[in-house]
């Protein structure tokens, strides 16, 4: 099952977070002890003033295509797991999502 949601204005999307987890990326998708799926997301950032939100919501709006300002943080802000709507063409956003977290991490060496 796909951690996301279809909707007229986009896409709502469940996220597991990871801050100060070495690198922006998104890890592909994994299924929590609850049964939900969700998308894990890493960020750099800290989980200190928003930080780490702040940084989903650019790692997100960069790896879809989509401007900043179409990211908004649904749920979770002090939470790792958290729920992210993302305005645009619904069908065009979860194909790129399936392509994303279908390659899963990128194969990267650790500086």
């Amino acid at each position: 099952m796909e951690p996301w949601r279809y909707s007229t204005e986009g896409i709502s999307i469940a996220l597991r977070v990871t801050p100060r987890g070495g690198r922006d990326d998104i890890d592909g998708i994994e299924t929590l002890a609850n049964g939900r799926s969700v998308v894990k997301v890493r960020v750099r950032a800290i989980a200190e003033g928003g930080e780490a939100n702040r940084a989903v919501t650019e790692l997100l709006a960069k790896a879809l295509g989509v401007p900043k300002a179409r990211v908004k943080l649904l749920s979770g802000a002090t939470s790792r797991l958290k729920q992210v709507a993302v305005a645009g063409d619904p069908k065009g956003l979860g194909e790129t999502l399936r392509k994303l977290t279908a390659a899963g991490p990128n194969q990267k060496t650790k500086d």
